[in-house]
Parts: C-alpha cells; sequence; structure tokens
C-alpha cells in the first residue's frame, strides 16, 4: 500500500487526487486537445460528474499501487490551481515497463509545467529503485515528444506493442539524467 505522496519544486506541488478535484480536472480531462492524445480506455470526460467517478476512482486504486505506481494531480504552488496530472503505470500487455505520463491544461502549456513536475516525480520514482521509465507518444504528439526529450529521455524506437497504437517510445534510467527531485 501507498502513503499519500507530496512532492514540490519550485513552481508545483504534486499530490494525491481528491474526488474534490472534479471541476478543476474537468478542465484537463474534458478538453479535447488534451483527450485526443490520451490511451484507448481514457477518453474525453463530459462533465463533472463523470470526472468526479474517475476521480473517485483513482483514489480507490492509488493505495493499491505498489510504489513507485500511482496518479497524482499538479497544482501551481502560486495560487493553489490545479493544471495537471501525472501518473507512473505499468505498460499493457505485459506490465514490464514503467510509463510515465503527464496531462496539462491547455492553457498551461508552454510554460515548462509538465517537465519540471516530471523531473520531480522521476526523481522520486528512481528514488524509490526503479530501474528505467518510459514514455510513449503517438508520432503527430509533438508537445509530448518534445517533453520527453526535455527531461532527457532518450528515444529507442518506435512499436505498436503497447495500447495497440503505433507509439514513439522513450526511455529513462537513472544513469541517463541529473533529475530534479524535491
Amino acid at each position: 500500500m501507498t502513503s499519500p505522496l507530496e512532492l514540490h519544486t519550485e513552481r508545483l506541488t504534486i499530490r494525491d487526487w481528491t474526488p474534490d478535484d472534479a471541476e478543476a480536472a474537468l478542465r484537463i480531462y474534458g478538453a479535447e486537445e488534451v483527450a485526443r492524445w490520451l490511451t484507448p480506455e481514457m477518453r474525453t470526460v463530459r462533465d463533472v460528474e463523470a470526472m468526479r467517478a474517475v476521480l473517485h476512482a483513482w483514489v480507490e486504486a492509488q493505495p493499491n499501487f505498489a510504489p513507485p505506481a500511482g496518479r497524482w494531480a499538479v497544482v501551481d504552488r502560486r495560487d493553489g490551481d490545479l493544471i495537471g496530472g501525472l501518473s507512473l503505470r505499468l505498460l499493457p500487455p505485459f506490465e514490464e515497463d514503467f510509463e510515465l505520463n503527464w496531462q496539462l491544461r491547455p492553457d498551461a502549456w508552454g510554460n515548462g509545467y509538465a517537465t519540471e513536475a516530471s523531473s520531480a516525480i522521476v526523481g522520486w520514482a528512481f528514488e524509490e529503485g526503479i530501474e528505467e521509465l518510459f514514455a510513449v507518444a503517438r508520432p503527430r504528439n509533438t508537445r509530448a515528444i518534445a517533453t520527453a526529450r526535455r527531461l532527457g529521455m532518450e528515444w529507442v524506437g518506435e512499436t505498436e506493442k503497447y495500447y495497440n497504437l503505433r507509439l514513439q517510445v522513450f526511455r529513462m534510467r537513472p544513469s541517463d539524467t541529473a533529475v530534479q527531485t524535491r
């Protein structure tokens, strides 16, 4: 069982989700510009009640994840505004590889938040003993690809292994970079 996680960067707090985050989370997962890049099982969330149900499921599942797996909210420390989400999870179909993924509200794009938050969670994951992390992105998702590169992730090729989609695959190991930690 995992205990609540809270990481801080210069501008951000990474913390566990709560169902009370539904309205703010809808601005992320309800935005078509975000949802179009999500995994097949996660589609555009249409309303606050549906978002609350998704968050409730995430909150219920969180204690059952073995660290460093989990899902977290990304909050702007200046004003407490929820601007994104992060997760570390085992990739299908074999659940052998850990995937790092991030989502931000469209109006928060272009400020380096995805890189900053991801660097913190990567640092924590490596402290927890994980040996490598992957990020996968559809070939036309230029923002995700650029973020993976800014994180110092190495492009390792293209595959249809995960999610039955053609994806670009990036990998990072503890020795690959000096990541930012809390």
